[in-house]
């Protein structure tokens, strides 16, 4: 098999594993929590111990790829959140189940990133939108099968079952990648930043925490607004240091190539509107509509098919328009369908609610392939990691950032509308608000060049 098609699928098997992994958890929660003698409210607990996982150690994730090899790293963060896995499976206590998330969230700050950089080295540039399709696939789907697949596991087997599955497919990924990928290093590796590690560490930590306590009842509203303040006032004072920093961890300056802008500032504005749909969609099918879980997750699946259909023809759209034309176009298109979810009512036809939840997988996986292509666009070899490591905490945080923003806009709604508890029409303005953030990206990819990314969209 090729190495556009083989390198990217192995690391697509990690990213679907992880994205697995949170959807499904989040569904089994309330029987998670009745085995473990806790309140389902208190275990969500568990959730955030892997967001602060992620917060240490995405920063770190260039600079380890680039000392100690690509593919070390990329082994070992497989087998960490392999053993992160099993002792979730066996927990039998909340603390040991909180320490067993943190355990895979530090194996998932690793495990993607720096696959990210295994194929931006070994795939031609001419090639790398289609090796990015590939990878994309698993973070549509892994949020739209992870929510029926935790229901038909919770209910007809164990919940310990989810983390176990993981098992075979994390031994199969480590053999996968012995045998395929290369481990690229960087031969003048700069000592680490130590101050810079901790300073970046604290803040991603404590915003992305921050963002995912908002709501959670497990701590008062004020604290959580503290922590996600403090953590963004750190990032701030980090990157206001990091310019004065030759190799920063998480270096600022990559924000002045266009490519590398239009994607990270851009990307993130349209990741808010992605982002909030896991969460959004199956609220307004279940609580809005009356559906059961397991009908509302076969709807969702429909987008998965919308996504598949994308990757036949997103080369050939990429070829014909180029990338600046198409991130214009597309932002338009796929926040019009995400706002379109808005559109559902327990009278309309399931077919229809089907069409359109097809299209809304469609118009935004064609974006994320593009977001995740262009970003290294013009980035050097030597230089893929710490572009990576930036990318990675600012794609974080606004995927957390998306569900908060839902949530703060449904909760309005509800409270204007003066409903004693959630119905069906307070989705649509959530869906409005969150599929306007995807047109927003529109003014910072329309300064892209007209040629930009040429190379990867084989134009000229």
């Amino acid at each position: 098999m090729s190495r556009p098609f083989i390198i990217p699928l192995i690391v697509a098997c990690a990213l679907f594993m992880e994205n697995m992994d949170a959807t499904v958890i989040s569904t089994s929660l309330p029987v998670l929590a009745r085995d473990l003698g806790q309140n389902p409210i208190t275990l969500k607990l568990a959730l955030t111990a892997y967001v602060v996982g992620l917060g240490v150690f995405i920063p770190v994730c260039g600079w380890v790829a680039d000392r100690f090899g690509a593919r070390t790293v990329f082994r070992t963060a497989i087998g960490i959140f392999m053993a992160g896995s099993l002792l979730c499976a066996v927990s039998s206590t909340l603390p040991a189940f909180v320490g067993a998330r943190f355990l895979q969230g530090m194996g998932g700050a690793m495990m993607v990133p720096v696959g990210r950089i295994i194929i931006f080295r070994a795939v031609p540039r001419s090639d790398l939108v289609k090796a990015i399709g590939y990878l994309t696939m698993p973070a549509l789907f892994g949020p739209v099968i992870g929510p029926p697949l935790g229901g038909f596991i919770t209910t007809y087997f164990h919940w310990r079952w989810i983390f176990l599955v993981n098992i075979p497919v994390s031994l199969l990924g480590l053999y996968l990648a012995g045998r395929f990928i290369s481990n690229t290093r960087e031969d003048q590796q700069d000592p680490l930043d130590i101050a810079g590690f901790i300073t970046s560490a604290l803040g991603s930590s404590l915003t992305m925490l921050g963002l995912a306590l908002l709501g959670s009842h497990l701590v008062p509203l004020s604290w959580a607004i503290a922590m996600t303040l403090i953590g963004v006032v750190i990032l701030v004072w980090y990157f206001r240091g990091a310019a004065h920093v030759s190799r920063p961890l998480l270096d600022p300056r990559f924000l002045q190539i266009p490519t590398f802008r239009a994607s990270v500032l851009g990307g993130s504005l349209f990741r808010i509107g992605l982002g909030s749909v896991p969460f959004l969609l199956p609220l307004a099918l279940q609580e809005g509509m009356g559906m059961s879980a397991f009908h509302s997750g076969m709807i969702t699946c429909a987008s998965a098919f919308g996504a598949l259909f994308m990757k036949s023809i997103g080369p050939r759209v990429l070829k014909r328009y180029g990338f600046r034309n198409v991130l214009m176009i597309n932002a338009l298109l796929a926040g019009l369908a995400l706002a379109s979810f808005g559109l559902f009512t327990s009278a309309m036809p399931v077919w229809l609610i089907l069409a359109i939840v097809v299209l809304g997988g469609f118009f935004p996986s064609l974006q994320f392939t593009c977001l995740n292509s262009i970003v290294y666009a013009d980035i050097r070899s030597e230089d893929a990691g710490r572009a990576t490591s930036l990318a990675s905490v600012v794609q974080q945080l606004s995927l957390g950032l998306g569900v908060i923003i839902a949530g703060m806009t449904l909760q309005l709604s509800n409270h204007l509308q003066g409903h004693a508890h959630i119905a069906e029409s307070d989705f649509w303005p959530a869906f409005v608000v969150v599929g306007f953030f995807s047109i927003l990206s529109i003014p910072v990819t329309r300064r892209l060049p007209h040629d930009a990314g040429a190379e990867m969209a084989q134009r000229g």
